[in-house]
């Protein structure tokens, strides 16, 4: 694995000069080698460099020892987020293989431990997921005062696109995201919900009125459940005004979808719709669609279960949304080792236990 530090080399020091006790390549190479090995605060990150002090000396100089956790805070607080996502995504296009056809899927993610006593406003994410690299390809924090609609053409601008297919929730069903999106030379496909109002409707009336050009079927057991899930496409465009404002629209999308629960013997049942610039394929769409999940199941998911991102009480300066890209750093290192078939809980202990795999990981 290549290490991910050279990346943030242009990284700018906060800290006045008089007051810079530790380097800042080493603080970070604390923090991210701390958080592979299972740490999810400032304290653990000061506890464990303390523990690989002598360890952690056969490659670092080290010169004022081990930062404190009030340290560890201070810089992180101070760091310029757009400087810290810069040098991520500059890493992960690194590592990254984008094949054609790619789903990449873009989601929003709420930091509930940063809301602060009296105050609505807590630090939200947007995330780009390629689902099969299995890695987190960028991040921006939204803004308090506005919502992701905002955030994801910045997030869109960051990243090579191109041949892929990027999946958004309704929350991005906008005009200027698809033609953002097209102009990145991908393809969408992109959830209609009621927010949409007027659009919404068409896309329900179509397939009230229209016969579908096409319907696959898809039946998953696991979990306790069998979920079967049934796609239907339209190609015609007629229900829907002003069609050709939204870039490159082939087609609309039903999704049918029932869940089984054995042990209570309950069944839910959902329809939801979509708009695509792809070609109105019912099998390609459904697989599109439900890989889009990938982005909760093994990101949202992973980040809350495994690294404790959402009982986080980081609220200093800028502390949560780069604390959130050491997660991703170190999430996207566990998940491109093949070396190890366990989970990440068990590579993040093995990384704990085995310094020449931690060694591993960050490519030292």
């Amino acid at each position: 694995m290549e290490n991910p530090l050279k990346y943030f080399a242009e990284l700018r020091d906060p800290r006045v000069e008089r007051n810079r006790e530790h380097l800042l390549e080493e603080i970070l190479l604390i923090a991210i080698a701390a958080v592979l090995s299972g740490a999810e605060s400032w304290n653990d990150i000061a506890d464990y460099g303390e523990a690989k002090l002598e360890w952690l000396k056969t490659f670092l100089s080290l010169p004022s020892g081990i930062p404190s956790h009030d340290t560890f805070n201070r810089v992180f607080a101070a760091l310029d987020p757009e400087e810290m996502e810069k040098g991520f995504v500059t890493w992960v296009s690194s590592i990254a293989r984008l094949t054609a056809g790619e789903v990449v899927a873009i989601d929003g993610k709420a930091l509930c431990g940063t809301r602060e006593t009296g105050k609505k406003t807590l630090v939200h994410m947007v995330s780009a997921w390629a689902e099969s690299n299995g890695l987190v390809l960028a991040q921006r924090k939204v803004d308090e005062k506005s919502n992701e609609i905002t955030a994801i053409p910045k997030l869109l601008d960051a990243l090579e696109l191109a041949g892929t297919v990027v999946t958004i929730d309704a929350m991005g069903c906008q005009r200027e995201i698809a033609g953002r999106i097209v102009e990145k030379k991908a393809d969408y496909v992109l959830a209609v919900k009621d927010n949409q109002g007027l659009l919404s409707e068409q896309v329900k009336d179509s397939f009230l009125l229209l016969e579908s050009d096409a319907v696959d079927e898809e039946i998953d057991c696991g979990h306790g459940r069998v979920e079967c899930r049934r796609c239907s496409v339209i190609a015609d465009l007629s229900l829907i005004e002003k069609a050709a404002e939204w870039t490159s629209l082939q087609g609309l999308v039903r999704i049918e979808a029932e869940r089984y629960h054995k042990v209570s013997g309950k069944t839910e049942r959902e329809i939801r719709y979509y708009i695509t610039s792809l070609r109105p394929a019912a099998a390609h769409l459904n697989r599109v669609i439900r890989q889009h999940w990938g982005i909760e199941n093994k990101l949202h998911w992973v980040l809350d279960v495994g690294f404790g991102e959402d009982l986080s009480r980081k609220r200093a300066g800028h502390a949560a949304q780069n604390f959130s890209i050491l997660n991703r750093i170190a999430l996207n290192l566990l998940k491109q080792d093949k070396s190890s078939k366990r989970g990440i809980k068990g590579k993040r202990l093995k990384a704990a236990w085995d310094q020449p795999y931690l060694l591993k990981l960050l490519g030292i």
